[in-house]
């Protein structure tokens, strides 16, 4: 549980705010911990609604792109739109394709293979879709650096549209309209909005422009999943998006998307954050992963419910043999980075042998998580020779950065600061693996994790009122976590180990005015180890045994309401503890 404890120390004027939007002070300080100041702000990340989403207008190319396919409807001709294997390219291609054959297009997909094309639209995709007869392509959370294909398409004689939201590299692509919110000159006010959010405002732009009603709601629950699934800030629209998305996923009229919901036993529940970022997300990402993103693109795009259900059934079998797999995978990484004694370097660089070349990402990000250091893991590729890998780094190591310093060997490299795709040559692996710690130099507090503390509070402050509206504050995710809190000086009374495989515990403790309370973790054995190297194994057993021996720590927690037979009550979950600083 080692964690470097920060306190946010923004401020305001919280009492003001707590009484213009009657809110709890508390709840206010934490709105304004997430960079939310001005009184418009604050309502619209309170009470947003979709009349306060931003029109899809105001962004750059936005009227000569649906011009562009307005026309191109008119006149009958092949259209397709070719999106990109994850969450958001996936979504983001279903809105295009079920909105334009909506409207009468012509309109076929495309979406590159992970393994064969590797990320976004190529060659070969311009190539086949001119070999079809294909006029106009539209892409999707992809396009702006495919400079190559798209170069390629204009000499085939392509119309080609261009919709993405990654950043703007040295040039643009060659397009006949590129829409992209990060482009110089763009007006659209937020710019941290994924794929599938900048089809569907393309989408509205276009029904509009066709005189055409498209439901304030329609597709929704798809921009919500991508969102969260791209790891966009849960802040400005995406709040308002991801909140309503929710709802509509919940009732959505896409039969393949209600197969997987139901096949993920969802159905009948209240959908969150974490079942579109940890349950549903997961299931379509695996298509691309260790199939083709086209399988879970032809689940949404189907209306026969029992084909749905059975392709739904087979994405989450192998979603679930995808998990198996990582799980083993992430162990093994684990056993070997310790065994060869690198889990000390501060940049931990590994082959997995046998491992799949997709699954190296998650791989590497749980790696990041264990150890607490930047990440790389290899695996094979195609290609004997080489070795392709993925990189996942933490907030001190810029990972693009120290890639670029030593690219003279690397053989192919890509990402940004917290993320990157290698390709090496085998040869090369223990020369990365030196340079980049060579070159490394982060400090002891750079390698503990930070954890951020909203609000100092005592437990006894706790309500079921606060709790309420600290939850009208979902969605959590990122920019937005949930909330966390922290009491220092607790006694710590007892231990109780609880569940079937015992991975459940209490821990009973006492303030300073002699009030107990109760906090649950699902770490008991790492709180044993913790309470052994704090205050001996001797003090360890009394305090399970339910022995107070004067032991005091600090708690960070997360209050949230427990039910149960119809009695709902006030639940602490222990996110972190260490001993306080007077023991």
């Amino acid at each position: 549980m080692d964690a470097d404890w920060r306190i946010y120390s923004k401020r305001a004027d919280f009492d003001a705010i707590g009484n213009r939007f009657n809110i709890d002070p508390v709840v206010a300080r934490v709105i304004r911990n997430r960079d939310v100041i001005s009184e418009d702000e604050v309502e619209r990340f309170l009470y947003g609604t979709l009349d306060s989403l931003y029109p899809g207008s105001l962004m750059k190319d936005m009227d000569k792109g649906v011009g562009i396919l307005s026309r191109k409807i008119d006149e009958g001709v092949k259209i397709r739109v070719v999106g990109d294997y994850d969450v958001d390219g996936v979504t983001a291609t279903y809105i295009l394709y079920d909105a334009l054959k909506n409207l009468g297009a012509d309109v076929s997909y495309d979406i590159p293979h992970r393994i064969t094309d590797g990320y976004g639209i190529n060659v070969r995709m311009i190539e086949k879709a001119h070999a079809d007869g294909v006029d106009t392509v539209i892409t999707c959370d992809n396009g702006i650096a495919a400079f190559d294909a798209l170069e390629r398409g204009k000499e085939l004689g392509l119309t080609i549209v261009v919709t993405d939201h990654h950043e703007i590299q040295e040039k643009l692509p060659m397009a006949d309209a590129v829409i992209d919110q990060h482009q110089e000159g763009d007006e659209y006010p937020y710019k941290e909005i994924c794929g599938a959010v900048v089809a569907l405002k393309f989408i509205r732009c276009l029904y509009k422009s066709r005189g055409m009603e498209l439901s304030d709601r329609k597709y929704l629950d798809f921009a919500a999943l991508a969102t969260v699934c791209d790891v966009m800030p849960l802040l400005d629209e995406n709040r308002v998006i991801v909140r309503e998305g929710m709802k509509q996923i919940a009732n959505t009229d896409c039969v393949g998307l209600r197969a997987l919901v139901n096949e993920c036993g969802l159905s009948g529940s209240a959908i969150s954050a974490y079942h579109l970022g940890f349950m549903l997300g997961p299931c379509i990402n695996t298509c691309g992963r260790i199939g083709a993103a086209t399988d879970a693109l032809e689940l949404f795009v189907s209306d026969d419910a029992e084909w749905c259900r059975k392709r739904a059934v087979e994405i989450k079998q192998n979603n679930d043999e995808r998990k198996r797999i990582t799980e083993e995978g992430t162990a093994l990484a684990i056993e070997e980075t310790e065994k060869a004694g690198r889990d000390s370097d501060q940049v931990i660089v590994t082959y997995l042998n046998g491992v799949h070349e997709s699954l190296a990402g998650i791989i590497a990000g749980k790696l990041k998580e264990h150890f607490y250091r930047p990440t790389i893991v290899f695996t094979d590729s195609a290609e004997s020779e080489l070795y392709k890998g993925s990189g996942r780094s933490i907030d001190a190591y810029n990972l693009f950065q120290e890639l670029t310093a030593v690219q003279d060997i690397l053989y192919k490299f890509g990402g940004h600061k917290l993320a990157a795709g290698v390709t090496i040559e085998k040869k090369n692996l223990e020369a990365l693996r030196e340079q980049l710690n060579a070159n490394a130099h982060m400090t002891e507090q750079e390698l503990i994790p930070k954890l951020m503390i909203d609000v100092p509070m005592p437990l006894r402050y706790v309500s079921m009122d606060l709790i309420r509206q600290l939850d009208s504050l979902e969605p959590f995710g990122t920019g937005n976590p949930r909330p966390l809190f922290a009491e220092a000086g607790l006694s710590l009374l007892g231990m109780e180990i609880f569940g079937k495989r015992s991975n459940a515990m209490k821990l009973r403790v006492k303030d300073s005015r002699g009030g107990t309370f109760i906090l649950m973790s699902f770490d008991p054995d790492g709180i044993v180890s913790d309470i052994k190297q704090w205050f001996t194994d001797e003090v360890c057993d009394k305090i399970l045994r339910g022995i107070d021996t004067g032991v005091k720590i600090d708690v960070a927690y997360q209050p949230q309401i427990n039910t149960y037979n119809g009695m709902s009550s006030i639940q602490f979950m222990l996110r972190n503890m260490r001993p306080n600083a007077a023991e």
